[in-house]
């Protein structure tokens, strides 16, 4: 069962699937960490929000620099789960630094479709999609399509740009291995089953329901009644995120000054323990924001330490059909599951709340709906009319304007607008801004 889950076939076209000779150098998955590593889709991230847009201070971090140290913990993660995945499948032939790779290269691609300005760009799109979903532009669109652009998702995108976008457009993107794909997938359902399951996210469009299910059927996720399960190592990848990003938002609100160092000791303290918290605390040849960074690095060691002892620990619950919901759910330390509480407390009433974030929100919601307004109508005239040539000449220069990604006329209407979207979510946060201004004559 477990050899399925580690398998090195990649995804080409038209169904076909294959794997490939290992190099002791540079084996499959060490291949699929370079290919996210060497991306456009990777590097724009740089200019991308995580939690505060277009920040003024380049020591907060951005979808890039995140990306990379939650690669990082899932690196350290991977490595002490192939150790004991080898001892636990002694039949296996387990490369510890196959597991590594597999977890690190998906905790790279977690966020790779996320658009711009973080959360708040996801929300204005599934927002205008709502506002309009009467509209007759929408309405020729069936139920389970709408609902991809209703309810669109980071997970689905992300997953989308790899499998489908980025370098071998719909010849099966990156062509990563299909263990390194089952890693990234923390929601094994489409956007139809999200009122169902009652949740709000999910991990794949109506588009990729096909490669979805082929990718799931061959590393042997799928329940008897036809559902998908989870990839057990997709469990330390989320938790690698989980555990940055509480953290790390703190340390950033620190750099801002929206929250102090006082604020944060309760937090600290509850993962650290009172004796290293009063060591840092103590050392007055640190500053504030040195003395958050080095609180982080010994919790973010702590949090680790404790995942992986929850993950041998209910290893057969994972693999089960009856799967925990996340890792950290599974936490048995009260004191750690107390603090991330309190951070996430802590960051609901300061930081994600704060003035200027606030501002910046309000304006990436005009930025990302001028875009849509006029590239989502421009396709809709585009898809109607026969002639493109009868098209206006604001419509077909808003066209013009997304290049190679413009929706081909061979394309169904639900194809051409996710090519809209994919246009949009790859942009970085400049840009979006850049092109609005210029689609709104601001620009001139």
């Amino acid at each position: 069962m477990f050899k399925k889950l580690l398998s090195n076939k990649r995804y080409y076209t038209n169904g076909e699937f294959k794997g490939e000779e290992e190099k002791y150098y540079r084996s499959s998955f060490h291949k699929d960490y370079d290919r996210v590593i060497f991306s456009n889709s990777f590097r724009r991230l740089s200019k991308k929000t995580q939690v505060h847009p277009l920040s003024k201070n380049d020591h907060v971090h951005n979808r890039l620099t995140h990306s990379l140290e939650v690669a990082s913990v899932g690196r350290s993660l991977g490595l002490r789960a192939g150790e004991f995945l080898k001892n636990r499948y002694p039949e296996i032939e387990i490369n510890p630094y196959d597991v590594a790779y597999i977890i690190q290269t998906a905790c790279l691609a977690h966020d790779i479709g996320n658009p711009p300005f973080g959360h708040a760009g996801e929300e204005v799109i599934k927002e205008w999609f709502e506002k309009n979903r009467d509209e007759p532009f929408l309405k020729e669109l069936c139920s389970d399509e709408l609902e991809d652009f209703v309810h669109i998702d980071g997970n689905a995108q992300s997953f989308r740009v790899v499998s489908q976008i980025e370098n071998n457009l719909f010849s099966g993107g990156m062509r990563l291995t299909f263990a390194t794909l089952g890693a990234l997938v923390k929601y094994p359902h489409s956007s139809a089953r999200c009122e169902h399951l009652g949740r709000s996210k999910f991990n794949f469009f109506q588009s990729e329901a096909e490669f979805f299910k082929l990718l799931f059927l061959e590393l042997g996720l799928v329940k008897i009644d036809g559902s998908y399960k989870r990839h057990p190592l997709s469990y330390l990848m989320e938790a690698s995120d989980d555990i940055c990003y509480g953290l790390l938002d703190l340390q950033d609100a620190v750099e801002l000054k929206i929250i102090t160092l006082k604020d944060t000791k309760e937090i600290f303290t509850l993962i650290c323990g009172e004796e290293d918290v009063a060591a840092v605390y103590a050392d007055d040849e640190y500053s504030d924001i040195k003395k958050v960074s080095r609180l982080v690095a010994i919790s973010i060691h702590n949090l680790a330490v404790h995942t992986m002892e929850v993950f041998e620990n209910n290893f057969d619950a994972i693999m089960s059909d009856e799967q925990p919901k996340d890792l950290i759910d599974c936490f048995t330390n009260i004191e750690y599951k107390r603090a991330i509480k309190a951070a996430k407390k802590l960051a609901s009433a300061k930081i994600f709340n704060e003035k200027r974030k606030i501002e910046l929100e309000l304006g990436a919601y005009n930025i990302i709906e001028t875009l849509l307004d006029n590239l989502i109508h421009a396709t809709y005239d585009f898809y109607k009319k026969e002639d493109e040539s009868k098209l206006s000449f604001r419509y077909k220069r808003a066209l013009e304007l997304m290049g190679e990604d413009r929706p081909k006329k061979e394309q169904s209407l639900y194809n051409m607008y996710q090519r809209v979207v994919d246009y949009i979510v790859g942009m970085t946060d400049n840009h979006a801004k850049y092109v609005a201004n210029q689609l709104n004559g601001m620009g001139i």
